[in-house]
């Protein structure tokens, strides 16, 4: 009963933090940044700025679709944002090009991240089917592997939400300190704004990769049960 309420109030949490998220991203898109610079144009500079030459800016279908991808060195950007010119859109293009940045430095967490994809991506591929046919073959046969594969699989979809939390932090760490130093953002109200429309999109990172442990100890307690 104290998993299945943590996991209802992860939920809901999830729910609230998303609109938030989103109702800020909406605020501050609405809101111009004084230097007039689009989102493409930060990014660029802001890679510039880092010695960052071999990186591309592309404009990618899609809402809050924006990452950085290490395998080809892109930094991908949403309609909204590389041509955006508000507080937003600045916010959102130098996180990403964080993530350049991070790659390019060697960032440790970052490396960690990118060593642990292609066994995430087996995991993330089988985690569902083996957790429920798991479930299925425990409770009319008592046959406990599969669900066995299954919490193994999610244990390593969550470390890897986990270990996703102090990329995600230092990327905006960096781009707050890089917008203040290029004075892309020229008033505290600019700033502040940056801030808080990255501290929710942190904040939507935290509360997957809880929602991720709350699940693993759910599955972890089925299958602990059923042995004892």
């Amino acid at each position: 009963m104290g998993i299945w309420i943590l996991l209802i109030g992860i939920g809901i949490i999830s729910w609230l933090v998303q609109s938030r998220f989103k109702s800020k991203f909406k605020k501050y898109s609405e809101m111009p940044l004084s230097s007039g610079m689009s989102g493409a144009e930060i990014a660029q500079k802001m890679l510039h700025d880092n010695n960052i030459y071999d990186v591309k800016i592309i404009s990618v279908e899609g809402q809050l679709t924006d990452h950085y991808n290490p395998a080809d060195r892109t930094v991908n950007l949403s309609p909204e944002v590389y041509h955006g010119r508000s507080i937003a859109a600045a916010a959102v293009a130098s996180h990403e090009c964080g993530h350049a940045v991070q790659h390019a430095t060697a960032y440790s967490w970052l490396t960690f991240r990118s060593s642990m994809v292609p066994m995430v991506n087996i995991a993330s591929k089988i985690v569902s089917f083996t957790l429920m046919i798991g479930v299925m073959l425990v409770i009319f046969s008592e046959s406990y592997l599969l669900l066995q594969i299954g919490v193994a699989a999610l244990a390593i979809t969550t470390i890897f939400t986990f270990v996703t939390l102090p990329v995600e932090f230092d990327a905006s760490k960096r781009a707050l300190a890089w917008l203040d130093t290029a004075h892309i953002t020229h008033s505290s109200q600019e700033h502040d704004g940056a801030k808080d429309a990255l501290k929710w999109a942190a904040m939507t990172y935290v509360v997957a990769a809880l929602s991720a442990l709350v699940t693993l100890l759910y599955y972890a307690s089925l299958l602990a049960g059923r042995r004892d």
